[in-house]
């Protein structure tokens, strides 16, 4: 990395005490890099909850380089769902027919933001441009003056204006600064009309301490620096992202790029949601609604079709359980000297308040032992050949943790006829009682269902599509019988062996109310069991799920 001399460095000095303006890149950025990237209602979901949690800068894509991308960022224009105070964003390389895609995709948007980038870096120049300092700089400069060119001739649409050195932390720092001034120059940036410089950490190349000391000297020696809005792009190659961003706003950064659970090519980008939740902790308002952490990341999960891992701070499933007895016994006692109305949270091993996340202490804190989750799951799995997801193993352990407070021991088959009561013998408000369907393997989008069931005391046939049975069954219920729910998650496994096999399907929803709930089904063809799955988490959603 190009480090500048920098002895007389004041970032280390510095604390953090606002929140930086924020700009989600999850659907361009941690879009690209899904294995399976993200169709239209994906993104819509992904965008509504990006709003939801209060972000006014989104990247929406890179439209002159994908389809997808163009239209998505159509739809948002012509069905209006972009909010009046929210700033949309596209991506554009530096070059001619690509930032005149750009601004036609964004033809009738109130307010966007055009994002220019060109890479700087010595190897990028040399190995992909063939270009000396000179050639990337006409570069820059060309690209930004057809954008200036453009907005003056766009009517309707208020366009602000970013332009990223690709691979900052692998140019040499006067260039990055000459290649920035000459941009901003360019654009005719003012104080009243600042240009966003972005300064990506393309690849993490060196320890955080040295990019917290590149902001800094960039902070202090661009020109005009009251017509700059800095901000930083940072990725996680060597697991330091959020270090890095956080030194980065300490030396002078005014905005931070980044993704919901740090999602994004290799390692990732920089994770909001745990900058942001650093910021709680230390009582500084993030300026973002993380209030329902395990909504945000059903959603992320559904989106990026990626698992959010256990132990990620903060979201994670496991990352307020704690398994040894003697830190079950300090949070117990932690919470027991906790007045009801505390101004300054102190309990042992928990950072924060889980209910300022959405969790709660009984759900998620298991202060007794943690046996009761794992033999549950034990005795399912080995004496039935129920192998539960591992959020319905603790929401079902609540069931039989209730029948062990009462005491005694609780035995195999009492486990499994709970189980049975609690998800399997589940037939109102909603029956489901038989189906045809027709599913072409070949395509994503042609699985058709015709389903009977019996809603209350009422027997109708309804019918639907989708991409394949689960979610053409869930599109019938939804448009015929005004049942409204998201699928968030669907796993499935073989029952036993031979003639007597069958399938077990599991169907985790989210109702509107933003509560999730499980189902099960088991018959011996799995689409059936799939079915029969997302009629008992209905029903056990109950009213929650009728629209």
């Amino acid at each position: 990395p190009y480090a500048p001399p920098l002895a007389d460095r004041t970032w280390p000095d510095k604390t953090i005490t606002e929140a930086p303006l924020w700009c989600s890149v999850d659907l361009r950025d941690g879009n690209q890099a899904l294995i399976d990237p993200m169709d239209v209602p994906r993104k819509k979901q992904m965008f509504e909850a990006l709003v939801e949690m209060g972000f006014k800068e989104i990247e929406v894509g890179f439209p002159s380089a994908s389809a997808p991308d163009f239209d998505f960022c159509r739809l948002l224009i012509e069905e209006e769902l972009i909010p009046d105070d929210v700033w949309v964003q596209v991506l554009t390389q530096s070059r001619s027919e690509l930032i005149s895609r750009s601004f036609e995709a964004l033809t009738g948007c109130e307010r966007a933001i055009m994002h220019l980038y060109n890479p700087t870096s010595t190897l990028q120049r040399r190995v992909v441009y063939g270009l000396d300092r000179a050639g990337i700089i006409n570069l820059a400069v060309t690209g930004t003056r057809q954008c200036r060119e453009l907005r003056e001739a766009m009517s309707g649409t208020d366009v602000r204006f970013e332009y990223s050195p690709e691979s900052f932390t692998g140019t040499e720092i006067d260039l990055a600064i000459e290649i920035c001034e000459r941009v901003a120059e360019e654009w005719g940036a003012t104080p009243e009309d600042p240009i966003i410089l972005n300064l990506p950490a393309t690849v993490e190349m060196s320890t955080p301490n040295l990019y917290g000391d590149l902001i800094e000297y960039f902070h202090r020696n661009i020109r005009n620096r009251d017509a700059v809005i800095l901000s930083l792009h940072p990725h996680n190659d060597r697991g330091c992202g959020v270090a890095a961003a956080e030194f980065g706003m300490m030396a002078g950064a005014d905005r931070v790029e980044g993704t919901l659970f740090g999602n994004g090519e290799r390692t990732g980008n920089v994770d909001i949601i745990t900058l942001a939740m650093n910021l709680f902790s230390q009582g500084v308002d993030p300026e973002l609604d993380i209030s329902h952490i395990d909504h945000l990341r059903r959603v992320a999960e559904y989106c990026n079709q990626l698992p959010v891992h256990p132990r990620h701070p903060y979201g994670g499933d496991l990352v307020y359980t704690a398994f040894s007895g003697s830190h079950q016994d300090a949070i117990k006692k932690g919470f027991e000297a906790l007045e009801a109305t505390y101004t300054l949270w102190q309990v042992p091993y928990l950072p924060i308040d889980p209910a300022h996340v959405g969790r709660t202490y009984q759900d998620v804190i298991r202060v007794n032992s943690q046996s009761g989750k794992g033999g549950v799951a034990y005795v399912l799995k080995n004496n039935y050949g129920l192998d539960l997801p591992r959020r319905l193993q603790v929401e079902f352990s609540r069931a039989i943790q209730a029948i062990t407070d009462e005491g005694g021991e609780i035995l195999p088959e009492m486990i499994k006829d709970t189980f049975d009561k609690t998800y399997l013998n589940t037939i109102s408000p909603l029956a489901y009682l038989g189906h045809r369907s027709s599913f072409d393997s070949s395509s994503s989008a042609d699985s058709e269902v015709a389903a009977q069931v019996r809603l209350r005391d009422t027997e109708v046939e309804i019918t639907g599509s989708g991409n394949g049975p689960l979610s053409a069954f869930k599109n019938a219920l939804e448009n015929q019988c005004r049942i409204k729910i998201n699928l968030v998650d669907y796993q499935e496994h073989a029952v036993g062996a031979g003639a007597d096999a069958s399938a077990a399907a599991y169907v985790e929803i989210e109702t509107s109310d933003r509560q999730a709930w499980w189902g099960v089904g088991v018959d011996s063809n799995i689409v059936t069991a799939s079915f029969q799955a997302l009629v008992s988490a209905i029903n056990r959603a109950g009213v929650a799920a009728l629209a």
